[in-house]
C-alpha cells in the first residue's frame, strides 16, 4: 500500500510538472534581453512588458477582445438560461436532439467550425465585424454555459417556484425572485467560462477577423510570424495572469469554487 501511494504521488507530480513546465519556460523567456525568442535567456529585463503596453496593435487587439468577450457572455447567458429552462422544466419531443445540437460544437474541431462559419458568414457580410465574431463565439461558449446552468436547474427544488406562482407571481417575477438566485452558482460558472473561452479564442477568430477588427489572440499570432521576440512571451504571461485574476476575483466575490462544484 505504501509503494502504491508513492507511485501515485510520483505520477501526479510528473503530470503537474508536465503541465507547468511550458508556462515556466514562457515566464523565463518573457524577461529576456534578446530581440528574438530563445532559451535559456541571456539576460534579465522588463522591457518586453513595456513593449506590450506601448505597441498599438496589442492595445487595439485587447479592446476588441474585451468587447467581443463581454457581448458574447451576455448573449450566451441569455440563450443558455432559456434553453436550460426548456430542457429541465418542460418535456417535449426532440428534447434530447436539441440538447445534442447545442453541445455539438464541442465535437467539431475549431478549424473545421471556423471554416464553416466563414462560408456561412461571408455571403451575409458578417466577416470582420463584431456581430459575426460575437455570434461565432456564442456558438463556442453555449455548450459550457448550458451544461452548468442545466445542472444547477436540475438540482433546484421546483416547490419554491410552484409556491410563488400559486401566490400570484408572474412567470418573470418567479424566475427573477426565486429561480435565478437559486441557480446563481451555475450562471456564474457559465459566465466565467464563456468570457474566458471567448477572450482566448484564436482559431475561429482567425477565420472571421480582418483588417478592421482583430482580437488579441489573432494579433499575437500575426506578430509571432513577423517579430518573434520576448514581447510575445510577455503578452502570453499577461494573458495567463489576466485569466487567473478573473477566476480569483470571482472566487473571492461569489465563490466560483462552489459554483463549479455545484454544476458538476
Amino acid at each position: 500500500m505504501r509503494t502504491s501511494g508513492w507511485v501515485q504521488r510520483t505520477v501526479v507530480s510528473l503530470v503537474y510538472a508536465f503541465l507547468w513546465l511550458p508556462i515556466l519556460v514562457v515566464a523565463v523567456v518573457s524577461v529576456d534581453t534578446s530581440t528574438f525568442l530563445r532559451f535559456p535567456p541571456q539576460g534579465f529585463s522588463l522591457e518586453p512588458y513595456h513593449t506590450v503596453f506601448t505597441t498599438p496593435e496589442f492595445t487595439t487587439g485587447l479592446v476588441s477582445s474585451l468587447i467581443i468577450a463581454v457581448f458574447t457572455t451576455v448573449v450566451t447567458l441569455a440563450v443558455a438560461i432559456g434553453a436550460s429552462l426548456a430542457f429541465t422544466r418542460h418535456t417535449f419531443r426532440g428534447s434530447g436532439a436539441a440538447q445534442s445540437f447545442f453541445t455539438s460544437p464541442l465535437l467539431v474541431p475549431n478549424i473545421v467550425l471556423g471554416l464553416a462559419l466563414l462560408l456561412l458568414f461571408a455571403p451575409l457580410g458578417l466577416t470582420d465585424t463584431y456581430t459575426g465574431l460575437v455570434l461565432a463565439h456564442v456558438v463556442l461558449c453555449l455548450p459550457y454555459a448550458i451544461r452548468t446552468i442545466t445542472v444547477s436547474l436540475s438540482t433546484v427544488d421546483v416547490a419554491g417556484e410552484d409556491a410563488a406562482r400559486v401566490l400570484g407571481a408572474s412567470p418573470w417575477t418567479t424566475f427573477r425572485r426565486v429561480t435565478l438566485p437559486l441557480i446563481r452558482p451555475g450562471v456564474v460558472a457559465g459566465a466565467v467560462l464563456s468570457f474566458l473561452v471567448s477572450f482566448d479564442e484564436a482559431v475561429v477568430s482567425l477565420f472571421l477577423s480582418g483588417f478592421d477588427i482583430t482580437p488579441l489572440p489573432v494579433t499575437l499570432l500575426d506578430h509571432l510570424e513577423t517579430q518573434a521576440g520576448p514581447e510575445v512571451a510577455a503578452l502570453s504571461m499577461l494573458l495567463i495572469a489576466f485569466s487567473l485574476a478573473a477566476v480569483l476575483a470571482v472566487e473571492r466575490a461569489l465563490g466560483l469554487g462552489r459554483s463549479l462544484r455545484a454544476s458538476t
